[in-house]
């Protein structure tokens, strides 16, 4: 049986009488990369902040790695990396000076993994360039290399492709996908478009108004055999209702490449 990395169990979160998260129930086990979707102040954040102790839940339990408690889940979460919203740099320091100033702060041992990261984000040519004549695109590699210079086990990604071109979209996607396969690192990665996800996740779960509506679960394929030209690539239903046949059969192309934006009822219709 796989391991479980992550466990949440009516994980809710109250600021004041707003309901940012409702008794939100989340699982995820080592090897996958997790999809969460959702619109725009669904809750995704407010998950990940939760999951990442950048906010305390309300009410809820959350098991890191198996561990549970104060101290046992700050221990478990050394062995997690996370990108939160937009990433904070040092606007006229380098990438290679902005990762040295955050590896002494956190206290991460041999100044050898800034080089090792930013080889593996394709960012060690920067040279003297500054981070504030960055690309998006670079920045949002910068940030992945922040999160993996403790060579986390679990990998928590907010939105790291929302406002990419194309090409981006596809160089960070090649990234996590090559941390999963030669680390085997497990990820969670959440975004308001689902069609963006289509490539890369595993397994997704939907959120809406703070609710966790339904889980797909794994898939043992990604794409369809053949030259690049002719691959086929799917992407997840936009009704549950027609999960259990093509979606899970790999054979059909069941929703237009949109984001989730109508998943509020989510019944299935009569007959």
């Amino acid at each position: 049986m796989a391991n479980e990395i992550l466990s949440a169990k009516g994980l809710t979160k109250r600021y004041g009488h707003h309901l940012a998260v409702d008794h939100a129930d989340l699982s995820i086990t080592q090897g996958q990369i997790y999809g969460l979707v959702g619109r725009n102040g669904a809750g995704k954040t407010t998950i990940i902040r939760m999951v990442t102790a950048q906010t305390a839940p309300t009410e809820g339990e959350l098991s890191l790695f198996g561990e549970t408690g104060e101290k046992a889940l700050s221990r478990a979460r050394s062995r997690t990396g996370a990108m939160v919203e937009t990433p904070s740099f040092y606007p006229y320091l380098t990438a290679r000076q902005n990762l040295e100033y955050y590896r002494l702060q956190r206290g991460i041992p041999g100044r050898r993994v800034v080089d090792e990261v930013l080889e593996e984000v394709d960012l060690a040519s920067t040279g003297k360039k500054t981070f504030k004549n960055f690309s998006l695109g670079m920045k949002q590699r910068l940030g992945l290399a922040l999160a993996l210079m403790n060579r986390p086990d679990f990998l928590l990604l907010d939105e790291p492709i929302n406002g990419l071109d194309p090409e981006g979209i596809v160089e960070f996607r090649n990234l996590l996908l090559q941390l999963n396969r030669e680390r085997q690192t497990t990820i969670l990665i959440s975004s308001h478009i689902l069609s963006e996800l289509g490539n890369l996740a595993t397994c997704y779960g939907f959120i809406d108004n703070g609710r966790m509506l339904s889980r797909l679960p794994p898939r043992p394929w990604r794409r369809s055999a053949g030259p690049a030209s002719r691959q086929r690539w799917t992407t997840p239903p936009r009704r549950p209702w027609c999960w259990s046949s093509s979606w899970a059969s790999g054979t059909t192309r069941c929703c237009p490449a949109t984001c989730c934006a109508s998943t509020a009822a989510l019944t299935p219709p009569s007959g």
